[in-house]
């Protein structure tokens, strides 16, 4: 019944459109903070600190999570410098404009889930509670955005694709 008013009521699209500029904006500043902040952003300080919380009686970084970081992550730092803080800009902006929401939210919770894993709580939780009713709602949750044309553009555009493959 929840589920079901979340993505189909016009009311829970207005409910949804709060919500998704609230996150947006959360993502959209922390990446813009890491793009224009002083000298370039670098993430391996905070992985090496993630790989500190794998010890002790009651470690915040379960070994499986810190053997991702210490033999993937640290060694394409490179590649974890560019897409953090381009990806929390561009969750961010998705969710403000309401552009591919479902999408956005979905890599959103990624980040929420991967800072989480390596023992940072800050307001990550609040954002994993809050974006698990946009990605339920699917494309309500984008329906006073430009979802109400990106997404009916997109589905007709891949059915005229399979159509071709089909003939």
């Amino acid at each position: 019944m929840v589920v079901r008013w979340l993505r189909e009521n016009f009311y829970a699209s207005i409910i949804l459109l709060i919500l998704r500029l609230y996150l947006g904006w959360q993502w959209m500043t922390a990446g813009w903070e890491k793009l224009t902040g002083e000298g370039p952003f670098d993430a391996s300080g905070f992985l090496k600190g993630a790989l500190k919380k794998m010890g002790g009686e009651h470690p915040s970084v379960s070994q499986w999570w810190g053997s991702f970081i210490e033999n993937f992550a640290l060694p394409n730092i490179g590649f974890f410098n560019f897409a953090i803080p381009w990806g929390e800009f561009l969750v961010g902006l998705g969710l403000i404009l309401g552009c591919l929401t479902t999408a956005a939210i979905f890599f959103g919770m990624m980040m929420n889930f991967s800072f989480l894993f390596s023992g940072t709580v800050s307001s990550n939780p609040q954002m994993v509670l809050l974006s698990i009713f946009i990605i339920v709602a699917g494309f309500n949750a984008g329906r006073i955005g430009l979802d109400r044309w990106v997404i009916p553009y997109l589905r007709t555009w891949w059915g005229n694709v399979r159509k071709k493959q089909a003939d």
